[in-house]
């Protein structure tokens, strides 16, 4: 509807690493798969619903084979209803601008979670490459000189600046899936000018939380000679100005898949079937990639100290760990994967018995309604991430919820903790802590399980996915007709910030020194 009413001339073009759809090479045939992505989750329905084009890395093995001689294809299948546009890179661009730089570079550098970001010069080189790809390939799709570009994470903090030397007037909106640092931590990177100038090409750029956008107000402030309107969540860098605002992501609210699924009940017999658990056995799960933001590790601390501290749980309690395979060729996940599986089993030797596992660990991807049925069966879903811009399983598991049962552990370092006050808020590097929290979670009555689950589910259906698109796009609609306004008028360049609202940079360096 908005882009019905406010921007009907408009193109939105989606720029994202991961494709919404893959194609495998599956035997004689080819295999369609749709990878399990926050990203991915929040997005199509986007473009779906505006007949946008996405473009991506094709990196399955038939991707080559099922698009055009534009390297293009219509998606879905069966009800096609935009383009996706796939970006070929050789081996060594994907190891630099992918594995190296973005998940070796940026990654740990953005999340709260010890791990030492390694910066290369060559992954570097790759990166600002893959970039300058993705620019070509935008304009080539571009149909006017005015779409809307929805540039998506951290793979892309180029892209902004080099899309709008060539396409001037487009709206440039780039989302920011993970953390943004401190200006400290962040002065850690290389090329921390670089990257902020890259993104300063956007029109606006959104944070999952305002305290993320101020991470990154505060580093422009540190690293470039801009000017900042405090009041206005604008900077003004190199003869233009870039709206810093926070957009908290969301899902599409599932009315349709849980249609299509089994009740409650059926869920969680199918569940204790297929691991072979006992009726009267409680379970928790946790459900991601197997990432060391994510804090698995720490969830075994907690379990083996309830197990410790409340021993009649010992064969009551069942922790499931769907831990889909992640970036497996890099040093930091081989080793956590490693450490999981070792963690594992040791507690399995510790409080195991015959016909019992307190921990079962499933390393492969599961489909969304596999996903569903693992959150409708669960007794308690732990999302106890070190360091996350939202995490959409938290979400995930109360929209599953139709019940209106279950239990929710919500890391305070997770961006949907602010919005899910209901939850058991927990710290996951305090594992007494989190024993405490999961021993209220297994001892919780259903009407205070319901208390917690109904305010939830209608914050996530009111701030569905939709309204964090919206959001964007309405301020993208304000941004295109005050340019049309400004070209009506003659105004020219971006109006003087107030004088209370900035500070010159080189007043920031003299009271930084003194």
């Amino acid at each position: 509807k908005i882009l019905a009413d406010d921007l009907p001339d408009a193109q939105v073009i989606v720029v994202s690493n991961r494709e919404p759809y893959i194609h495998n090479v599956k035997g004689d045939g080819v295999e369609l798969l749709v990878p399990a992505s926050g990203l991915v989750s929040a997005l199509e329905p986007i473009t779906r619903a505006c007949a946008g084009t996405w473009i991506a890395y094709g990196g399955g093995t038939a991707d080559r084979l099922t698009v055009d001689n534009h390297d293009r294809v219509q998606v879905p299948p069966g009800n096609p209803s935009y383009t996706l546009r796939r970006v070929w890179l050789t081996e060594e661009e994907h190891q630099g601008y992918y594995l190296g730089f973005a998940n070796e570079g940026l990654w740990p550098l953005c999340h709260i979670a010890f791990t030492r970001p390694i910066f290369r010069a060559s992954d570097w080189a790759a990166y600002e490459a893959v970039n300058r790809k993705f620019a070509d390939t935008v304009v080539a799709e571009a149909r006017n000189e005015r779409p809307i570009v929805l540039v998506q994470d951290y793979h892309f903090a180029l892209l902004p600046r080099m899309i709008r030397e060539r396409l001037p007037e487009a709206i440039v909106i780039t989302f920011w899936h993970i953390p943004w640092p401190n200006s400290e931590v962040y002065s850690i990177c290389p090329w921390r000018e670089r990257i902020l100038e890259g993104l300063l090409g956007s029109s606006i750029i959104g944070f999952h939380t305002q305290f993320h956008a101020n991470n990154f107000t505060e580093s422009v402030d540190r690293f470039l000679e801009s000017r900042i309107e405090r009041a206005d969540a604008a900077i003004s860098y190199g003869g233009r100005t870039t709206l810093v605002h926070a957009y908290p992501i969301s899902i599409e609210w599932p009315a349709d898949l849980l249609a299509k699924l089994p009740d409650v009940d059926d869920c969680r017999a199918r569940m204790r079937e297929r691991f072979g658990l006992k009726a009267d056995v409680k379970l928790a799960v946790g459900v991601e990639r197997l990432d060391y933001t994510k804090g698995i590790l720490d969830r075994f601390h907690a379990l083996n100290e309830l197990f410790k501290r409340q021993p009649e749980w010992i064969g009551k309690l069942v922790f499931l760990q769907v831990a889909a395979p992640s970036r497996g060729t890099l040093p930091a996940y081989k080793l956590l994967h490693d450490e999981c599986h070792r963690y594992a089993e040791e507690l399995n030797r510790r409080y195991g018995s015959e016909g019992y596992r307190p921990v079962i660990m499933v390393a492969e991807h599961h489909s969304q309604e596999q996903v569903y049925e693992i959150y409708r069966a669960a007794d308690i879903c732990m999302v106890t991430s070190l360091h996350d811009g939202m995490n959409l399983v938290a979400k995930e598991f109360v929209a599953a919820r139709d019940d209106e049962q279950g239990v929710l552990m919500l890391s305070t370092f997770a961006g949907a903790s602010r919005e899910l006050l209901e939850a058991l808020i927990v710290n996951p590097y305090d594992a007494a802590m989190m024993s405490g929290a999961l021993l209220q979670a297994l001892t919780m009555a259903p009407e205070e399980q319901r208390e917690r689950m109904r305010p939830m589910r209608e914050t996530i259906r009111n701030n569905n996915v939709y309204r964090w698109a919206g959001s964007m796009l309405l301020d993208a609609a304000r941004l295109r007709k005050r340019g049309d306004l400004d070209r009506v008028t003659g105004a020219a360049g971006d109006p003087p910030p107030s004088v209370d609202n900035v500070v010159s940079i080189f007043e920031r360096r003299r009271m930084a020194m003194s």
